[in-house]
């Protein structure tokens, strides 16, 4: 099996270049650049050039991922820093070109700040005091990453209220190649903004299906949360937070996985879609010839027409509905409330239990006229 490589974070890339500049100061080298991460793995980090001008100096450090499909791998990380005469010794954190500012509170950093999580500026302080003997100075970093404005819209920041690029991230420095791992961390934040904004009930969308259908129920954009293929793990996120109740919405191929009690719906670990329908279906009354039909389909949206024309897609629907708020209360060990919503591509309402309905009611939402029931 090929070893995957381990790369450095963007908070990494920062803080080398902060120990560049600073070695470029002192007329030390500082090309390549030796770093402790903050787990207290050694990286290595070239350094691609150093400017000074009016601004101060600067260091460009360009982002090695290894193996991790991260959407800011080959960028160039570019850090400045500038002496300040202040009367509080400390080092100010500046966002520059492509580098976000948080707009909404739930964060790691306050609103009105640079989206440069702790963990980087603990790194940046750490290289301070290790070239300077102390991080007790009064200096300035400004960070950039131009092509953050446009790699800003295939992040979660716009819905997170980072606005104008992305966020400076990474716990410790190292990044390591667990993409899953990272993304489904990466949509925590998420139930945070949204708690910070006064909501106890949130509705989860798997999809863009959901979230677009949700907001033309008049749903709160706010206490929406985007959770892909990892319900279960976002459940249990929303559940340790200590929110009251989530209403799940969206497409029945996808939340149909959830009432036969998969909670990472990933087509190629779950994919009971049809042989649940045609179970619900049998209970109802399909018969065999038609369970059979629900079988051989192509798509969740082709089996519902055979459940249409034996007059059965209403109760199969509902019950489905039921039975997913059901497991997810029971994955939860009755901890939180759950609701469920299931809809066509088109936006039909196919199912919707109390709970579910409960919720839309307390946050606003208006159930579609002459949809299902």
């Amino acid at each position: 099996m090929k070893q995957l490589r381990s790369g450095y974070t963007t908070g990494a890339c920062a803080a080398a270049g902060v120990k560049a500049a600073l070695l470029y100061e002192q007329g030390e080298d500082w090309d390549s650049i030796e770093l402790r991460a903050l787990d207290g793995t050694e990286l290595l980090i070239p350094v691609k050039n150093i400017v000074k001008d009016e601004r101060g100096i600067t260091a460009e450090v360009v982002k090695f991922s290894g193996d991790d499909p991260d959407i800011t791998n080959g960028v160039s990380v570019f850090t400045t820093i500038r002496h300040l005469e202040a009367a509080t010794p400390e080092i100010v954190f500046k966002a520059g070109q492509g580098i976000g500012t948080v707009t909404k509170p739930g964060l790691s950093v306050p609103v009105g700040e640079p989206s440069i999580n702790p963990g980087p500026r603990q790194l940046i302080r750490n290289v301070v005091a290790e070239v300077l003997g102390t991080d007790k100075i009064s200096l300035e970093v400004t960070i950039s990453i131009p092509a953050g404005v446009e790699l800003a819209k295939q992040t979660l920041n716009p819905i997170l209220g980072v606005e104008g690029g992305i966020s400076v991230i990474g716990t410790t420095g190292v990044l390591r190649p667990m993409s899953e791992e990272g993304f489904k961390n990466s949509l925590v934040p998420q139930i945070d903004v949204a708690k910070a904004a006064g909501f106890d009930a949130l509705i989860f969308v798997p999809g863009k299906i959901g979230e677009r259908l949700a907001g033309k129920w008049h749903l709160p954009a706010q206490a929406m949360v985007q959770t892909s293929n990892f319900i279960g793990f976002m459940l249990e996120a929303a559940q340790q937070r200590e929110i009251k109740r989530v209403l799940l919405f969206g497409h029945i191929g996808k939340l149909i996985k959830v009432a036969a009690g998969c909670f990472y719906t990933h087509n190629r670990i779950a994919d009971g879609r049809l042989e649940t329908m045609a179970a619900y279906g049998a209970a109802e009354g399909l018969s065999t010839r038609e369970v059979q039909a629900v079988l051989s389909a192509n798509t969740t949206e082709d089996a519902l027409a055979v459940l249409e024309r034996a007059g059965l897609k209403s109760r199969v629907c509902q019950r489905l509905a039921e039975r997913a708020s059901l497991r997810a209360e029971r994955y939860l060990f009755q901890k939180m409330q759950v609701g469920t919503v299931m809809v066509t591509m088109t936006g039909e309402l196919l199912g919707m239990d109390e709970t579910a309905q409960a919720i839309c009611k307390e946050l606003g939402g208006e159930v579609p006229v002459g949809n299902a029931e």
